[in-house]
């Protein structure tokens, strides 16, 4: 049974196959909620990233917050593919590349029993910019789950209590979605299940720019005007979800 009116998520978005230009679409897809969180209201604070260049993300997971964002998102999990001219490449060929998408909901501690004795906690400097405050103490916080092998972490914070609080709601999360797959199968398995393993051929959406389009294959419609709805004009896709009866 999922929680009823889940109103604050986890969004963690990877790079898939592609190189540095899976890296550039993960940031894209990245942007693409942050500003979509921005036009609804929603409160958008990122907990972890590992960067790659200016605009990049190897990985980023961010805690969303607000009115109906669970409904709204959900359908978000899934390999996102991409097709399009990178900005390196210099013979103006299209290249194929993919991102990862997982939407957990944060759950009440007492619905996740987690056992201070199963945690590897660890302590780090924050990186990037915030004064004195992240460069001298310790306040990155990164949990180790030894059952299941689940590492979560939390550096955006200013107290390491803070980031502590933040990675547990990240790690309890992500136990409950392992709680209400049970049966499937394996930790690994329902991973896999949730955002496939990142190959190409394991994609929900596609997004070709050169033809101005993007796919979803899972309703089987098509939404043009492909750079607005990076900007973060999400709308058109969330509707048509809704209206399909898949929220």
């Amino acid at each position: 049974m999922e929680p009823q009116s889940i109103s604050k998520i986890i969004l963690e978005v990877r790079a898939g196959t592609g190189g540095d230009e899976a890296s550039l679409f993960a940031g894209d897809l990245a942007h693409m909620y942050q500003k979509y969180a921005v036009k609804k209201g929603w409160k958008f604070s990122i907990l972890d990233a590992s960067e790659s260049g200016a605009r990049g993300y190897k990985s980023m997971s961010a805690e969303i917050s607000g009115d109906d964002v669970y409904e709204i998102l959900k359908n978000e999990s899934g390999v996102h593919r991409v097709q399009r001219v990178p900005v390196t490449e210099r013979q103006g060929r299209i290249h194929t590349s993919t991102a990862s998408v997982a939407v957990l909901p944060i759950v009440e501690a007492k619905a996740v029993e987690v056992k201070e004795g199963d945690l590897e906690v660890t302590f780090s400097r924050a990186g990037g910019p915030g004064g004195q405050n992240v460069n001298k103490v310790e306040t990155a916080v990164r949990i180790l789950h030894k059952p299941t092998g689940i590492v979560v972490a939390s550096r955006e914070e200013r107290s390491q209590y803070a980031n502590r609080e933040k990675a547990m709601e990240v790690l309890r999360a992500k136990l409950f979605e392992i709680q209400k797959e049970q049966a499937v199968g394996s930790v690994g398995q329902i991973r896999r299940e949730q955002i496939g393993t990142g190959d190409r051929s394991e994609k929900i959406r596609t997004y070709n720019f050169p033809e101005d389009r993007i796919t979803d294959h899972r309703i089987g419609k098509k939404f043009h005007n492909i750079e607005k709805i990076m900007e973060g004009d999400f709308d058109p896709i969330a509707k048509a979800f809704k209206k399909d009866g898949n929220t």
